[in-house]
């Protein structure tokens, strides 16, 4: 297994080694939102360790979807294999929705496995969990379901009654998320606050109103709030964090990082490389094995960890119940 990296330069894909694969290698194109982190890692190394011979190649482009475009047209020049994406942008760029099958402008005679897509049904990337409803696509799932996140706030806190969620229009699966949340947390019995942070603005929103936002959730009466669908929140996790724990607001997020790097309190979630590891092993099914892609189940992520940020818990005044310490791993940063 052989890895190769991208790079940019004004806004152009510049591979840094040109792509020579000989007959027996296959060749498989990780398109990544916001560089090769762990669930790339997660891939490469099960990919090496399966001891078929195929060569990674990585392409970051920096939360520019502009740049999809380009990366369509690079895997259908380069002929690659398959193409593995991350995130819900990621993919939308590359094979669009259900809708756009046999639209040019996306792949659809190049097997595809998706990764990190917060609802592939809802975006209509995908059919159901036992296939995807087209013939090249295959994908993971990595997201535990809302009502288990709700269930886990109760157990930790147990007057627990209001959820917060910050969204924006410039993310599909953030608008999706509020859309879940909004008919789900009435029958679960708790009030759901949405505001979203940049209204009227379609573009990537104004990150300065992250705090403005904060104090509007702190007057609303918002003890917990949630963040799963937001790449753009995700890039300014810190200033997102340290607002809402400044203003007496918990953060409880699939992503791990925000909590181990950042000041979000609670993490349910999946980890990013053993997803890498399902994205290889529908890979490996598909190029290895001769499986058709859109046969293949959406593979669902099993294994959930909890981690806890202590000194986030000890600022807010919210030390974890010891039953819960039993089951989390516990951080400081």
């Amino acid at each position: 297994m052989r890895f190769i990296g991208a790079c940019f330069a004004a806004g152009t894909l510049i591979f840094s080694s040109a792509f020579q694969a000989d007959a027996e290698t296959k060749t498989i194109l990780g398109v990544w939102y916001e560089g090769c982190e762990h669930l790339c890692e997660g891939l490469k190394d099960a990919i090496a360790v399966s001891g078929f011979d195929v060569e990674v190649r990585s392409v970051d482009i920096a939360q520019d979807k502009s740049l999809l475009p380009g990366v369509v047209e690079t895997a259908r020049k380069d002929q690659v294999d398959l193409v593995v994406t991350f995130g819900t942008s990621v993919t939308l760029g590359v094979i669009g929705t259900l809708d756009d099958v046999g639209n040019p402008r996306f792949l659809d005679d190049i097997p595809v496995v998706f990764t990190v897509v917060a609802d592939p049904f809802g975006t209509r990337i995908a059919e159901s969990f036992e296939r995807s409803g087209r013939e090249n696509v295959a994908g993971t799932f990595n997201r535990v379901p809302e009502a288990v996140n709700v269930e886990i706030i109760r157990q930790y806190d147990p007057g627990f009654e209001k959820l917060g969620l910050l969204y924006h229009s410039n993310e599909r699966n953030s608008l999706i998320k509020k859309e879940e949340l909004q008919a789900l947390l009435p029958e679960l019995g708790i009030e759901f606050v949405a505001l979203e942070l940049d209204p009227g603005n379609p573009g990537v929103p104004d990150a300065a109103l992250i705090p403005v936002r904060m104090a509007e959730f702190r007057e609303r009466g918002v003890r917990w709030m949630y963040l799963g669908s937001s790449s753009f929140l995700r890039l300014y996790g810190d200033l997102y964090t340290s607002s809402a724990v400044e203003n007496g607001i918990a953060i409880v997020s699939p992503y791990e990082s925000l909590v181990r790097e950042n000041r979000a309190l609670l993490s349910i979630a999946a980890r990013y490389y053993d997803v890498g590891k399902l994205a290889a092993d529908q890979a490996l099914a598909i190029l290895r094995d001769g499986a058709v892609p859109g046969d293949l189940p959406i593979l669902r992520a099993s294994n959930f960890a909890y981690v806890v940020n202590m000194d986030v818990a000890r600022d807010l005044g919210r030390i974890p119940p010891f039953a819960f310490l039993q089951v989390a791993e516990t951080v400081s940063n």
